[in-house]
């Protein structure tokens, strides 16, 4: 099994200093879940390893090849990008493109696929999805449950070897959450890797082979999720996670 490695991750916007030279092994074909307070460095991390923020230090290893993420562009940007896919908080679909098109795009722009092809592979993640009947809707037709699932869809369809999932279900009513947690559970039983920052403590639980507890910008502790959750070591994890239990609700049925 091949192992993505991210050594010396570090970002700063002005004087302070949002990652802290983060080291992270994940092992393909697993799940790894970030938890931590808000504004501690969780979004940012996932936004450096597809530079949607560029970081002044850090280096990954993905697909075999090194990149250094503090001066990579051009050609060596453009394979990075190939290798990753990232699922937004607030869906960033085409509004004025259906649910089958929204998938089709980067097929056919970023893997230059035949139209014929993209429509064959975009139908079968939405089959996937449970949106197999919604191809031909606009995303202002779709509950945001259903929008989510479009968007995870569509990052699958690309076959990245890293899913990156930034808070997928925060912008989400209660209610729907559960569709696209299960969605998330399906993609990582079908053996995607996937690095996913969430505040579902109880999915965290369920679903991740690693979780990393990251505060102000450094991993405070990282290890299964049965070590984290039922004997952490640090006194700040257990007060983030008695807070955490106190404030959510963990009774989702996935």
């Amino acid at each position: 099994m091949s192992t993505i490695e991210i050594r010396s991750l570090a970002k700063k916007f002005g004087t302070n200093v949002v990652l802290d030279g983060v080291d992270l092994s994940i092992e393909e074909g697993t799940v790894v879940s970030i938890i931590g307070p808000s504004g501690t460095g969780k979004s940012t991390l996932l936004r450096c390893l597809n530079l949607l923020e560029q970081p002044e230090q850090g280096n990954v290893t993905i697909g075999g090849t090194e990149f250094n993420l503090s001066s990579i562009k051009g050609k060596e940007l453009h394979e990075l990008r190939r290798y990753t896919e990232m699922v937004f908080q607030q869906f960033n679909l085409f509004k004025l493109k259906t649910v089958l098109e929204n998938v089709m795009e980067g097929l056919i722009v970023v893997k230059k696929y035949s139209r014929a092809e993209a429509e064959r592979t975009a139908r079968a993640q939405l089959e996937k999805v449970g949106l197999g009947g919604w191809l031909y809707h606009y995303p202002a037709h779709l509950s945001g449950g259903q929008q989510q699932r479009v968007a995870i869809a569509r990052a699958l369809a690309m076959e990245p070897r890293l899913l990156l999932m930034d808070e997928p279900t925060s912008a989400l009513d209660p209610e729907l959450v559960g569709e696209v947690l299960a969605t998330i559970r399906k993609a990582a039983q079908d053996g995607n890797t996937i690095l996913l920052v969430t505040h579902e403590m109880n999915f965290v639980r369920q679903v991740s082979n690693k979780v990393i507890f990251l505060e102000k910008g450094k991993i405070v502790e990282q290890g299964t999720a049965k070590q984290l959750f039922e004997n952490p070591r640090s006194q700040r994890l257990k007060d983030f996670l008695y807070k955490t239990k106190a404030l959510s609700n963990l009774d989702y049925v996935i």
